[in-house]
This record gives structure tokens, sequence and C-alpha cells, in this order.
């Protein structure tokens, strides 16, 4: 399934928050990308292109097609709860966020690669499916070979500074970790307002 490969500091810069993760040049840069530069002044938008920029936000965000994305929508829907907060969890909950999350990788683009690649298990089989979705008590874990041990290594190097979610437990010696539960808005701590595409979807 095509991905996005573009240019990632435009998209971060067009909508004006860090989708990627930490950008110098968004700091640098605090404006729309364009031909008019910092004196260029953002359109006043209407409620239909703002509920669509926050969706289009956290497609980005992780990484997902529009399809699939109606589909984590629709699912949403059926499930008892706030459809919004509901929406983020299975985001959150994807293996690929997860082996992000832990810090196996220090990108999603990154973690996603390294499930495609085989390097991943989960509860003990490999699992090379990015969007599988964790359940609390499932233990992610690396393959014990020289290869995926290394790629895990560098990326807990790499993310040494970062926490660890409070829903996830590390292993670090055993490049593992246990979902123990499923994570809160808060602890998701989107860059959105989940609410805006529920009623984008809804019109």
């Amino acid at each position: 399934m095509a991905r996005y490969t573009g240019p990632k500091d435009k998209i971060s810069r067009r909508f004006g928050v860090p989708i990627f993760g930490s950008n110098k040049t968004l700091e640098q840069k605090n404006y729309p990308p364009g031909m008019h530069g910092p004196k260029g002044s953002r359109r006043k938008q209407s409620e239909y292109s703002v509920a669509l920029a926050e969706k289009q936000k956290l497609r980005y965000q992780y990484g997902i097609l529009e399809r699939q994305f109606r589909r984590y929508f629709a699912l949403a829907q059926r499930k008892r709860g706030v459809t919004g907060e509901i929406l983020l969890q299975l985001l959150e909950t994807r293996l690929d966020n997860v082996v992000f999350r832990l810090g196996f990788a220090n990108s999603r683009s990154g973690s996603r690669q390294m499930v495609g690649h085989g390097h991943v298990k989960v509860n003990g089989r490999k699992v090379d499916i990015s969007s599988y979705n964790v359940k609390p008590g499932d233990k992610v874990s690396v393959r014990d070979h020289a290869r995926s041990k290394g790629l895990a290594a560098r990326g807990l190097e790499l993310t040494q500074i970062a926490p660890i979610p409070g829903w996830l437990e590390l292993d670090r010696e055993e490049f593992a970790g246990t979902v123990s539960r499923i994570p809160s808005r808060d602890e998701i701590a989107p860059i959105v307002n989940e609410q805006l595409i529920v009623e984008l979807y809804s019109r």
C-alpha cells in the first residue's frame, strides 16, 4: 500500500504542528510553505476545512491512507464509548506505533519498516502486519536475530530520553515490551481535536 514519501517539513509547516516529531525547520519557519514566505497570511478557514485539516494531521501522524482511516472510523463508531477517543486508541495500539512508543525505532516510518521486514513478534509469533492491533496483555518483542536486535538497540539508543508511556512496560535487556492496558486520551495527548473529525464524518 502506498505511503506518503514527500517532504515531511512542508507537511508540518502546512498544519503548523510537528506531525512527524520534533522539527527544527518548523521552529525556524513557523509559517506555511509557499512563495509568499512569512509575509503570506493564513486565509480564514471554513469549519469544514478546519475539520478536514484535523483529519489530515491524524492521517499523516500515523501514516495511513484515507480508505484505511475510514475503516478505523467505522470500527470506532461500532464500539461502545466516545467515538473520537476510541478512534485515537485504535490508532495508538497499532503494532507499528507500539514499536515506536517502546523506542525500538525513532520514527513511525522506521517502526513500520521493522514490522514489515519481520523483525517483530507478538506473543512469541512473528507478525509483519503494521496495522495489527495489540491488546492488553500482549507481549511485543524483537526477534532473536543479530540484525533485529541491532536495529532495536540503535533505536533504543536514539530514543533513550523519550519517556515510555504508562500503558506500556519495557524490558530493555530482553528487547521486549508488554501492553498493560489501553491508553487513555490524556496519555495519547493527540495533536488534533478528534471531535471535529467525528463531526466531519457525521455530516
